[in-house]
């Protein structure tokens, strides 16, 4: 399977020129069909003004990645503010490749030391969705900081882990180091897709990665605003795990 991942400099809270940004950008690189992954808080940056930007789930920032998704004939997995019940959430969504929602993640952890916990309220369920028959679980940025999370996908046995994060330059080692170690410890793939460029507070230089079920590194980007693709083999990911049976003793207690 065909993956795409959009390492980019998103344009501080300025939504319509950053979707005309990916557009030129999707448009110079011709991805093929598979699947296409954007950085966490794809179209404005990680701001902490969400109620500037919160939207339903039949808001302009979904539509635009439903079109997205349909052009390209891909699955697409993108990070949006969404706004719920008077609260707003960090959030992932799934589309497939005819722009149809398919799942909702919404973020656990949300980052206290840099007080998003104040802004957005945290998410309660893990979430497990099928790209084109492949069992990926869902996360954003600080999550991977927790493994508890992880070592439930790792119980489900998905076949991919996907993190979309604005990480910053200061601690992208911390970000380098734990991708790795949530392949190992899940016997699965695990995909980083972080952005570029700077924001009104922090750095940031990317590192969108690719680790394969035994920690190898199959791709990195660093620094540059870049798009990049690669094939994924799973069945990769059931050799690994027939050689190493170690997911059978995990016991969550």
């Amino acid at each position: 399977m065909n993956f795409t991942l959009v390492q980019y400099s998103p344009l501080w809270e300025e939504v319509d020129n950053n979707k005309k940004k990916l557009e030129e950008l999707l448009k110079a690189n011709k991805p093929e069909p598979g699947v296409i992954i954007f950085p966490e808080m794809s179209l404005t940056g990680f701001t902490m003004n969400p109620e500037s930007f919160a939207e339903s789930l039949e808001g302009e920032s979904i539509k635009y990645f439903k079109e997205i998704s349909r052009r390209y004939s891909s699955s697409v997995i993108a990070g949006v503010i969404l706004t719920e019940n008077d609260s707003f959430f960090n959030t992932i969504i799934h589309l497939d490749k005819t722009g149809e929602l398919i799942k909702v993640y919404k973020k656990i952890h949300p980052f206290s030391f840099g007080d998003e916990n104040k802004h957005y309220k945290a998410g309660s369920e893990i979430v497990i969705t099928e790209i084109e028959g492949i069992k990926t679980g869902l996360s954003i940025c600080y999550d991977l900081r927790f493994p508890e999370l992880y070592r439930y996908y790792g119980k489900e046995k998905v076949d991919l882990i996907i993190n979309i994060a604005n990480w910053p330059i200061t601690r992208i080692h911390h970000w380098r180091v734990l991708l790795r170690a949530r392949a190992i410890e899940n016997l699965c793939y695990v995909i980083g897709v972080n952005r570029v460029g700077t924001d009104p507070k922090l750095t940031y230089n990317g590192y969108t990665s690719v680790f394969d079920p035994m920690g190898e590194e199959m791709l990195c980007n660093i620094n540059d605003e870049k798009i990049s693709s690669l094939e994924l083999s799973f069945s990769t990911v059931r050799e690994v795990r027939d050689r190493f049976p170690f997911l059978n003793d995990i016991k969550l207690i």
